[in-house]
């Protein structure tokens, strides 16, 4: 499974709201400075998680973005699969998919995939964004740096 740079940016950007957005609201300038994104491709990503129930925005001259949860209950599966769509790496009616499949009888590699779909959903859902946020105040401390510009 690749991700494309809605997931890999918007991460990035869920990060950065959620350690700096517990004084302030973030502006998207602020946040797509510090992680050298776009504004108005920013813009579309908060978009997404707002309509997700990830982040709200607040209108007015101090306004900006907020976690609309704690970091803790917000996980990496939440802000990929509100920005990525669904996770599955292999479309399989195996798993969930609508779709019927007439060789799924007799089909050998149904349960690889379900494998590593289950591992996938595992992965990201066992993350919550606190930690993330725990990793980059440390690096941050320990370099003088930001997470910003790492590929995933």
């Amino acid at each position: 499974m690749k991700l494309s740079t809605k997931g890999r940016y918007g991460l990035r950007a869920m990060i950065d709201l959620a350690d700096y957005s517990e004084e302030v609201p973030q502006s998207i300038t602020s946040i797509a400075m510090r992680q050298s994104i776009s504004d108005s491709y920013l813009e579309q990503l908060m978009a997404k998680l707002k309509k997700a129930g990830l982040v709200d925005s607040i209108r007015g001259a101090q306004g900006g973005y907020v976690l609309a949860k704690n970091s803790e209950d917000i996980s990496v599966g939440d802000i990929l699969r509100a920005l990525e769509g669904d996770l599955t790496p292999v479309k399989c009616s195996e798993l969930g998919g609508n779709s019927e499949c007439s060789g799924s009888d007799c089909c050998v590699t149904k349960n690889v995939w379900k494998r590593i779909n289950d591992s996938i959903q595992t992965a990201v859902d066992s993350i919550p964004l606190s930690e993330l946020v725990e990793d980059n105040r440390k690096i941050r401390q320990n370099q003088g740096k930001e997470i910003v510009n790492c590929e995933l």
